[in-house]
């Protein structure tokens, strides 16, 4: 695990998975779809708890530019900029365990922002970064 930096505020266009974890890929796969599958934006997951026991995802992708997300009927989000802890995870497809039991470490950890949500940065297709806020 390590820190990590976001240097400014990203705006994203999002879609709400139906359901988590089982609507995550069709998230993904709407978004991508959305977006025409543009390789040269970032795409990401946002995810909180939202009452006992429910977890809301969104798949994003970076806006192109202001008010894209209206535009396309997609939801906006900004990710925010600040100090975050980090766990990369190679080939996460090969052990998607590995996911929730790295935001599950990181959550336990103090000095997280409460009021944060966890966020997953896909670094090309097969390696991704989860991350959560740190208090300011």
């Amino acid at each position: 695990m390590e820190e990590y930096s976001i240097e400014n505020d990203i705006r994203v266009i999002c879609i709400r998975a139906e359901s988590f974890p089982a609507g995550v890929l069709a998230a993904h796969q709407k978004i991508h779809a959305l977006t025409g599958n543009d390789e040269k934006r970032k795409y990401f997951g946002i995810s909180y708890p939202e009452g006992l026991g429910n977890i809301i995802y969104k798949a994003a992708t970076e806006e192109k530019f202001a008010g894209e997300a209206a535009h396309l009927h997609g939801e906006s989000f900004t990710i925010r900029k600040g100090n975050y802890y980090s766990i990369y995870i190679p080939n996460f497809m090969n052990d998607l365990a590995a996911v929730g039991k790295a935001f599950q470490q990181m959550l336990a950890l103090p000095g997280i922002d409460p009021k944060g949500y966890c966020l997953e940065i896909y670094e090309g297709e097969k390696d991704i970064r989860c991350m959560v806020p740190l208090k300011n």
